[in-house]
């Protein structure tokens, strides 16, 4: 028996993560000599989570490799693309869609909608982290919080997101980076104190790797902070993970240990924060003088993108179960604006040219399209949170 309890990419291919009655399904259609029926089939979602007005498009990637080498057609918005749950027009917008027999790939729509749905949450997610971060870095920290099957996929969503770093190192070799850290506060526990504890990271670390010490393991996040600089001559930055039990007014504490580094000529030195950080709470620390975050459990444990996969067409004629709009559409975007709308000319709202916002990934079941790395995915994103009307 395996030691974990995770699917192994076999089993996602086989089929054997999807449930039991697409089996059934299938093979009734089989027996009926339906199986090769041709559909189009679209996903979509009503509602993004919590009110979210745009969503990030993630999980293309994985899903295309899915699909790859069935008879089918498949389109999708870029990934990376920035998305509205409904259009101008209140359709709801068809992020991807697939066209072939039923037969051929309806095993396959539980992985395929949890690809997508979970990672285009994390990286809906991350993006608005970025957007209110601004320039200042963000360090993904939640792959504690989840199980670590999925830590890749986790560190994938958020990079692609517009966070700067990760930190395992399979994540971040996937993705061409080096995973960053420093110290836990087990270093401080078993050195035996925080001036063991810095002077002994100043010490080993390769000298490429910046200083940044934690400054909250056994003293007031001030005296550690100060001990910091009396140990490491080039101290790059502290970090403050305080409990929230301990924390007081976080902002307040930032305030202090920013006028310790400085009276002392660390004024280069940074301070990051983490620990319970979430976007309610970064504006304040944005202004008590915060220069990076370390987010975790809000980023990967984010709400997922409740996609839905329906058939609207069969054999050339529109159908769709209740709840859906019937029929193939054709997926328009203003290229000035970033809006959406399905088979219109000219964007409704501007009067603009419009394009077809969706590419085709798969021409039955060939790749004929490149797929981009996570950086050229990443840029996407901040292109297009700078671009699309819609994003405020």
């Amino acid at each position: 028996m395996p030691r974990f309890y995770i699917a192994s990419e076999q089993d996602i291919m086989r089929g054997a993560t999807s449930d039991e009655y697409f089996f059934r399904a299938l093979d009734i259609l089989r027996k009926e000599k339906k199986d090769r029926t041709q559909v189009l089939a679209e996903v979509t979602t009503h509602a993004l989570p919590n009110g979210w007005p745009w969503g990030v498009m993630c999980g293309v990637e994985e899903t295309v490799r899915l699909l790859e080498g069935k008879p089918i057609d498949l389109w999708s918005l870029p990934e990376g693309s920035l998305f509205t749950p409904k259009t101008a027009s209140g359709i709801p917008t068809p992020v991807m869609t697939v066209e072939g027999p039923y037969g051929a790939f309806c095993l396959f729509e539980t992985p395929m909608l949890g690809f997508l749905c979970q990672a285009s949450g994390i990286a809906t997610k991350a993006a608005r982290v970025r957007r209110l971060a601004g320039e200042k870095r963000i360090i993904s920290f939640g792959i504690r919080r989840m199980h670590p099957g999925v830590a890749p996929m986790i560190e994938r969503s958020v990079y692609i997101g517009g966070l700067d770093d990760v930190t395992t190192p399979l994540g971040a070799k996937r993705l061409g980076l080096h995973p960053v850290g420093t110290m836990p506060h087990a270093l401080t526990i078993v050195m035996g104190g925080p001036r063991e504890a810095f002077e002994a990271m100043h010490k080993h670390l390769e000298k490429k790797i910046p200083r940044i010490a934690l400054v909250d393991t056994y003293y007031d996040e001030k005296i550690e902070a100060i001990i910091a600089t009396e140990v490491i001559p080039g101290l790059a930055g502290v970090r403050l993970d305080t409990h929230s039990t301990r924390r007081g007014n976080f902002a307040s504490i930032v305030r202090e240990v920013r006028w310790e580094l400085d009276i002392r000529g660390h004024k280069d030195a940074k301070i990051y924060v983490s620990g319970g950080i979430s976007e309610e709470k970064m504006p304040e620390l944005f202004e008590a003088g915060v220069d990076g975050f370390g987010i975790g459990t809000s980023l990967s444990n984010a709400p997922t993108i409740d996609f839905a996969f329906d058939i609207v067409e069969m054999e050339g004629s529109p159908v769709a179960k209740r709840g859906k709009f019937s029929g193939r559409k054709r997926l328009m975007r203003c290229i000035e604006h970033g809006c959406y709308e399905v088979d219109v000319r000219t964007c409704p709202g501007c009067g603009g040219e419009v394009e077809p916002a969706m590419v085709q990934y798969l021409k039955n079941g060939k790749l004929v399209r490149r797929l981009p790395k996570a950086v050229e995915i990443r840029k996407r994103v901040l292109d297009e949170m700078k671009r699309a009307h819609f994003v405020g």
